[in-house]
């Protein structure tokens, strides 16, 4: 998965200006940051950067602007956390081309860090626009990526711009996550594997389903998505959400577990209520769901089961929740399932947001061995796909 890649380890940045391609696409309200796990996330490699004698230029997106400037997605309260966790002043540019930040930017000094406004502000970031990257590369002589959670987007700041920069490599977050999920992603992980899958839709994840059956020992299911498969095996889900479009694949994927051997676990019973916005759930067997129940999480003998098979695993994928979490009636069997997972002595990975999120407000993410900040790009690189942010790095 490293094999090309330089880390920022062996890169010489002393005296230079260094473009950091950091992932501060934090959760706002209003002027601050609510969950600053992807800033803390960055730091490592932004001292490592400093202690070495290089000057960071760091660069993101946040959120949608849609190529204009928008005020409630200025990256500014994002500099204004980092300068509180790193104890240094942090500059932030009102562009991230043109005058503004090329003064900021010449203008570095030892021990301070310069912070460019949203990528995001300019449509050519998302359409790898070859002259934005140029402007970019202006701004500095070496080039590392340390976003990882945007590394399945080939745009500018991540794609073509590194391929313009002589000296650019994989920064120490990059180099984290592309160690563990390689992995997992490799043909030799330790046995048992299992992967738990959760979240909405299986449509969202046919991709990677698909891969996995080929390589996990049991492929664990929860969230709604759980519902479509137990709704292909003839279970009435009463109003719960079921892609009915999804149920000939659902069949299809069951009877290819069957045929290969491998367990593909569902719930064997549902935490259920009458709406979303229930404060109260009752837990009930998959084969007693009523017409007007909607099942919003597994129940606790589905958590049970799920912690036995998790018992004997020495290498264990979670990505996705096992019910609606966020409201805390529902939150018993993500809960309990990142606590098995946390109690394994196997090598443990959580990605995607909601997972990171349960993991996070449990107070958890030390008891697993890799904590994923990125969803999307993790799902794609277990997939078997390239990422173009990766693979920009290679030399």
């Amino acid at each position: 998965m490293l094999e090309g890649i330089q880390s920022v380890r062996d890169l010489d940045v002393d005296g230079r200006r260094v473009f950091v391609r950091v992932d501060f696409n934090v959760p706002l309200d209003g002027s601050v940051v609510t969950d600053d796990t992807r800033i803390r996330a960055s730091i490592p490699t932004i001292q490592h950067v400093m202690e070495r004698g290089g000057r960071p230029v760091l660069a993101s997106h946040l959120g949608r602007p849609k190529g204009k400037p928008v005020p409630e997605l200025s990256l500014e309260p994002a500099g204004a956390r980092l300068a509180e966790l790193l104890g240094c002043e942090v500059l932030l540019a009102d562009d991230c081309i043109g005058d503004g930040p090329r003064k900021v930017v010449s203008d570095l000094r030892d021990g301070q860090v310069a912070l460019l406004q949203n990528l995001r502000y300019h449509d050519a970031e998302e359409e790898n626009d070859e002259a934005f990257a140029k402007e970019l590369a202006r701004l500095a002589e070496v080039y590392v990526n340390d976003a990882f959670g945007a590394a399945h987007r080939a745009h500018a700041s991540v794609e073509a711009l590194p391929r313009l920069m002589r000296v650019r490599g994989a920064g120490l977050l990059m180099e984290a996550e592309l160690a563990a999920l390689g992995e997992l992603a490799s043909g030799n992980p330790k046995r048992p594997y299992v992967a738990v899958l959760g979240g909405a839709k299986v449509s969202d994840k046919i991709g990677v389903i698909e891969a996995l059956m080929a390589r996990v020992d049991a492929l664990v299911i929860g969230g709604a998505m759980a519902n479509t498969f137990l709704a292909a095996q003839g279970r009435a889900m009463g109003k719960s959400l079921v892609e009915d479009d999804k149920l000939p694949l659902a069949r299809s994927l069951l009877a290819r577990a069957e045929e290969r051997g491998m367990a593909l676990v569902l719930p064997v019973d549902l935490v259920v209520a009458e709406s979303l916005r229930a404060t109260a759930g009752r837990a009930v067997p998959v084969t007693e769901v009523g017409p007007d129940d909607v099942a919003l999480d597994i129940g606790p003998a589905s958590v049970a089961r799920y912690a036995d098979v998790l018992r004997e695993a020495r290498s264990v994928l979670w990505n996705g929740p096992m019910g609606l979490f966020e409201n805390p009636a529902f939150a018993a069997g993500t809960l309990g399932v990142a606590e098995a997972i946390a109690a394994s002595s196997g090598f443990t990975v959580v990605g995607g947001g909601d997972s990171v999120a349960a993991v996070q407000q449990a107070g958890m993410a030390d008891r697993f061995s890799h904590v994923s900040t990125g969803g999307g790009a993790s799902l794609e690189l277990l997939e078997g796909r390239k990422l173009p942010g990766v693979e920009a790095l290679r030399t």
